[in-house]
């Protein structure tokens, strides 16, 4: 995903304007320990088809490799791969918190142009980037394998974000980690569903959303049918409330505050992430008087995510949200 909040807003250039128009941090999984960088003398070539359907050679396990997307970045130093270089670093560090990257890894520009010069100075093996950005890819390959991950896919998301842990792990040699973390996360999920069911709010109504403001205007970008968070949630037993048209890339669509009137089951839960601290939520919509009528607004069901949990990433990623979600319904 190109921006916090403003990629994949160009995969909702379809979608446009609807017509329908408390917080304490969640515990950080246990990372793999991070990868020493040096690979097997005898470590043997490596074939995998990448997300373009394009089959990419390595002459062993890549050790020095460069990430363009913190949800693969994510990925990478879960399973114990330390990026060489990574696009914009310190966003990473305060939008994604459930694997953390060394001082050592050299920020190589912005998620949406980052510096070639900047990739070839760290001398990689391998670049990891998503699929939007066939261009960026040619030029790459002039003088690094690359390797283009998915990224989401609302037809299936869970199973696409599988799909990418295992692929990048085929690549750096890590497969054994990725079974653990995949093995770990279904646990989490089997455990927090049970959790929910015990406490009586299985099928319970979720919408999960974040916002931005231009001027005086608050747009809302909810997650809605296919979107990753929205099947994690799926998997602990909580119904989307929200069914207004998303677009097929990301699963997300977008409205106004008029537009959440549709939600009226008081029993929904409204999440919403503001890890940057621009929160619209409890400040631009503080004194709105159709914010303020809202049922889950009124019963004071509406929840910050703790600070740093990415929406678009990984296993651990997903895991901290699902976490939240259980607490927020069971405390």
């Amino acid at each position: 995903m190109r921006s916090a909040l403003t990629a994949p807003l160009t995969a909702l250039a379809a979608v446009a304007v609807l017509a329908a128009c408390g917080t304490t941090e969640a515990p950080v999984p246990e990372q793999a320990p991070a990868s020493s960088g040096a690979a097997s003398p005898t470590a043997a070539p490596v074939t995998l088809t990448d997300a373009r359907g394009k089959q990419v050679t390595l002459e062993r396990p890549a050790t020095r490799v460069v990430s363009l997307e913190w949800g693969e970045t994510e990925m990478l130093a879960g399973l114990g791969v330390m990026p060489v270089g990574a696009a914009d670093v310190k966003g990473y560090a305060t939008w994604v918190t459930a694997a953390k990257l060394d001082a050592s890894v050299k920020d190589v520009g912005t998620r949406q142009e980052p510096s070639i010069d900047s990739i070839s100075a760290l001398q990689p093996d391998l670049v990891v980037m998503e699929s939007d950005d066939e261009e960026l890819a040619a030029q790459l390959e002039k003088f690094v394998p690359v390797l283009v991950a998915k990224g989401s896919d609302a037809s299936d998301n869970l199973d696409r974000m599988r799909d990418d842990v295992n692929m990048i792990a085929t690549a750096v040699g890590k497969t054994d980690v990725a079974a653990k973390l995949l093995s770990d996360f279904d646990a989490a999920l089997a455990d927090g569903k049970a959790k929910l069911a015990a406490a009586g709010a299985a099928g319970k109504p979720f919408v999960m959303a974040d916002g931005w403001k231009e001027g005086s205007t608050i747009s809302v970008r909810l997650f809605g049918k296919g979107a990753l968070v929205s099947e994690v949630a799926g998997q602990l037993g909580l119904k989307n409330a929200w069914t207004g048209k998303v677009d097929g890339q990301w699963g997300l669509g977008t409205t106004d505050v008029e537009g959440l009137s549709v939600l009226k089951d008081p029993d929904t839960r409204f999440f919403y992430n503001a890890s940057d601290g621009d929160d619209v939520f409890a400040d631009g919509l503080a004194d709105n008087a159709i914010w303020k009528s809202l049922p889950f607004v009124k019963k004071q069901q509406v929840t910050k995510l703790p600070d740093g949990i990415w929406t678009f990433g990984g296993p651990l990623s997903c895991q901290q949200y699902a976490d939240a979600l259980v607490k927020a319904f069971t405390g």
